[in-house]
């Protein structure tokens, strides 16, 4: 696992990326961004009160160095960000809306990544994934060509590196879906220094079982392959034909992975869930995330019973999101 974060760390090492943690007042957001802002790898933008941050840092003994502390409240780019606002919104907000909004913390933290202000945005520690996302999708958005955002975990054991998807986001995806899940997954799986080889996954290996479940699969195959006929991917596959060579040589012989996946879109999110835990609480590895992509630019979702490790481990990542 340290490894996966040194390589983070040394992607980020000459560069000056800024990332919004706008729960400031929270004692691990504190810790964090004070680890961040002692290492330099990435600059912290806290949302609050700065006396305020600045006095409960100091309760803690905590240093917050070159950290940035900007306050909704008394901020001297808060009409233009209204404005920025409004327009981005296109009528679905007036001016005094939009005043009343940017006062959340989320959308006015979420606004400063829009305005090129910030690189990136890491939330969630009290905040549900709802209070996270909404502002992303609304303001943020996602790239051209991705309809729905999706979460990845990267799976991390000893020296072995696996990426599943999607196990946060989407409960039923279509086959579209299922093809942007997968290319969105194979970039996001480089960003961890792992050269993608995308298996879709499914109850069925290559027409042994039949279903709308298994052709839904197939077709989003077809998709992903006419998008990016360059990319490693397959499907439809059981995990074992996707894994095991012996196994792939029985069920898929031909195939190009050949039982040597290394990044697995799930049918769904029921599927996708219970298979990242099954392989963290059996198999023993760290599951990291789930980090969102397909986003025009980075935001990130914290579990409210996060460490103040989590978010710094959080943070690097969405700073790399952005390189």
């Amino acid at each position: 696992m340290s490894n996966l974060f040194d390589s983070l760390r040394d992607k980020l090492s000459n560069t000056t990326k800024r990332i919004v943690l706008p729960e400031g007042s929270d004692e691990r957001i504190l810790e964090a961004a004070s680890k961040l802002a002692q290492e330099g790898a990435v600059t912290p933008v806290l949302v609050g009160n700065p006396d305020e941050l600045k006095q409960k840092a100091s309760d803690l003994n905590l240093d917050l160095g070159s950290a940035d502390i900007l306050d909704p409240n008394n901020y001297s780019q808060f009409d233009s960000m209204v404005a920025s606002f409004v327009e981005r919104r296109k009528g679905k907000a007036t001016e005094e809306k939009a005043r009343e909004i940017l006062k959340d913390e989320n959308y006015f933290g979420t606004m400063l990544v829009y305005m090129g202000e910030a690189d990136g945005l890491v939330s969630g520690a009290a905040h549900s994934t709802a209070d996270t996302v909404r502002p992303a999708l609304q303001i943020i958005k996602t790239k051209p060509g991705i309809k729905k955002t999706s979460g990845i975990f990267i799976m991390v054991k000893d020296e072995e590196k696996y990426a599943f998807a999607d196990c946060a986001i989407n409960i039923s995806p279509d086959s579209q879906d299922l093809a942007e899940i997968a290319l969105a997954s194979a970039d996001t799986a480089k960003l961890f220094d792992i050269d993608p080889r995308v298996a879709m996954l499914s109850f069925s290996t290559k027409g042994s079982a039949q279903s709308p479940e298994t052709e839904k699969v197939t077709e989003a195959v077809k998709i992903a392959k006419e998008q990016n006929p360059e990319l490693a991917l397959d499907g439809e596959f059981q995990f074992d034909a996707a894994f095991v060579p012996s196994v792939a040589e029985k069920k898929a012989p031909g195939s190009e992975l050949n039982g040597d996946a290394n990044v697995f879109v799930f049918p769904s999110l029921e599927a996708g869930n219970i298979g990242y835990k099954i392989a963290q609480r059996m198999g023993g590895f760290d599951a990291v995330g789930p980090v969102l992509q397909g986003l025009n630019q980075p935001v990130n979702d914290l579990s409210r019973g996060c460490s103040a490790d989590d978010v710094y481990k959080l943070s690097l990542i969405t700073a790399a999101q952005s390189l």
